[in-house]
């Protein structure tokens, strides 16, 4: 039965009914699961509580039908590897959870998952069919939660009179909704672990540096974490900027005159023009994303590698990753496979490796037979994702804390695997949603290999094993051997594998990107 079919069938029957802090919802019997979709955890940010931090919901008279997503925030129409508006439903109701659960008895007290989507911090919603999370709450025998936060302008620009990290705050506010009724679905409160890909990672490891977020959850699982975060000088510089194609001034003000839709298009402008703000953004000007967590000194006080090594979180367990070809799905979705020219990838690596043009040669000492396509691919990957999520795991151990550490090697079947373990490829290996949103490109063509099948309920198991236990069945990271799960069509633990950019990164912090050409 699919998904759809057993949604229909879920009508003929009443559904359970769970109260909330906020009033009852009734939810649906779906394949085994009571699923509810689109509880509000706080107020609709419009209007007044536009570009402000989130509020508690309004209570509701009654029983609330569950049986839809919420909409999703204001978003750019698509990003490198993700194309045309998100499909969802429209309001402002934007801030929603969803839980899927074996069994809504708080006697059960499962363990609880929380996800958090990636999308460059301007891109994605919890409805989308990629984020169907029936397969981990089945095999896990767990609860598993996820919800929409603001992205772009209305999530992480830096205005004057909001608060920094708004859609950080978003996902506090979805948290401390989390601890206050999930055991009414059947989850144990003390057992939450926090897990997300990509920018959905960057948010993992904001809060685990983030104050506001301490006791929200045990433990993180953060999948290609990305190195980005900004100084406030950086992001309000490129707040300025992009209130500047909207017509208007940066401040909470100013912007909130302008219809959140239609502000989202002055987001897609500067995104497609960021690279004229090289002189002054630097390394941030590539990334064709003008947001980013921003260090601010109050909602998150200092880059997530420093919270760690200080202990901040220490007492939360941490699983991280990378894959081992993170970089190659954006070369193929610009249509840059192959094509990167000798000039442009000696730009990349004097911008990218540390240490500037000493940095450039260290890079072709160490891959002296790598093609200019191979280097450019390379240091963007080491850059962007693996080194950074690599040393998040060093500093949870310079902290005191432990993690676990994994790289995805296993290559997407389409087009012969010419994308190999390519960014996003964990989405639906860890879902199993192979014929939706981004698993569409990685197995069209092809039928769902059996590898795959197996390769997904590895990935499964090993984070359902994870929350449950802190365990999740390889060995603790340690910066002697250095034991990684290399998840591949047979999974084993190795050395890490990337040894050689581990070496040319040792010592690198992460620092938040400054503004270079202060006004």
């Amino acid at each position: 039965m699919t998904t759809s079919e057993s949604r229909v069938r879920a009508t003929e029957t009443a559904g359970p009914v769970v109260r909330t802090a906020s009033g009852a919802v009734r939810g649906r019997h779906e394949d085994g699961l009571a699923v509810f979709r689109g509880i509000p955890f706080a107020e609709p940010p419009v209007g007044e509580a536009r570009f402000q931090a989130p509020r508690p919901a309004r209570p509701w008279d009654g029983t609330r039908e569950a049986y839809a997503f919420g909409p999703p925030p204001p978003q750019e129409a698509g990003i490198q590897g993700r194309t045309g508006v998100v499909p969802g439903p429209t309001g402002d109701d934007w801030l929603t959870v969803n839980v899927w659960t074996p069994e809504p008895d708080p006697a059960a007290a499962r363990p609880v998952m929380v996800w958090i989507y990636g999308g460059a911090y301007k891109l994605g919603h919890a409805g989308q069919p990629g984020y169907d999370a029936q397969h981990i709450a089945r095999d896990g025998d767990l609860v598993v939660v996820t919800f929409n936060y603001r992205v772009g302008t209305e999530g992480f620009a830096r205005l004057d009179g909001a608060p920094a990290n708004r859609g950080l705050l978003d996902q506090v506010a979805a948290l401390e909704w989390v601890r206050a009724n999930i055991a009414g679905f059947g989850g144990d409160p003390d057992q939450v672990t926090v897990f997300g890909e990509s920018a959905g990672a960057g948010s993992v490891a904001s809060l685990l540096a983030m104050p506001r977020a301490r006791g929200l959850f045990r433990r993180a699982v953060a999948q290609s974490v990305p190195g980005t975060f900004f100084s406030d000088e950086l992001a309000r510089d490129m707040a300025a900027a992009l209130a500047a194609e909207a017509g208007r001034k940066p401040t909470a003000a100013d912007l909130a005159t302008v219809d959140p839709r239609q502000l989202t298009d002055a987001g897609q402008a500067l995104s497609a023009k960021m690279l004229q703000y090289a002189d002054r953004w630097g390394q941030a000007a590539p990334t064709v994303t003008p947001f980013s967590p921003v260090v601010d000194g109050d909602v998150l006080p200092t880059t997530p590698w420093q919270a760690l090594a200080a202990g901040e979180a220490r007492e939360v367990d941490l699983l991280v990753g990378h894959n081992r070809d993170e970089f190659r799905l954006f070369l193929a979705m610009g249509g840059m496979l192959g094509k990167i020219t000798a000039d442009r990838v000696a730009g990349a690596l004097r911008l990218l490796a540390p240490g500037g043009e000493a940095g450039e040669r260290a890079y072709r000492a160490a891959f002296p037979d790598a093609s200019p396509s191979e280097l450019f691919e390379r240091v963007q990957t080491d850059w962007l994702f693996a080194m950074p999520t690599l040393h998040l795991a060093e500093a949870q151990l310079a902290g005191g804390g432990r993690a676990h550490v994994y790289e995805l090697t296993w290559a997407a079947p389409a087009g012969g695997g010419a994308l190999g373990a390519c960014h996003g490829l964990d989405i639906p290996l860890l879902f199993g949603t192979f014929r939706a949103d981004l698993g569409n490109l990685f197995f069209a063509g092809t039928d769902v290999p059996a590898e795959a099948e197996e390769l997904s309920a590895f990935f499964r198991r090993s984070w359902t094993s994870f929350a449950r236990t802190g365990d999740p069945g390889w060995p603790v990271y340690g910066t002697e051997a250095r034991p990684v799960q290399i998840l591949d069509a047979e999974p084993q633990v190795t050395a890490y594998p990337e040894e050689r950019s581990r070496r040319l990164w040792e010592g690198y912090d992460f620092p938040a990107l400054p503004l270079l050409d202060k006004p």
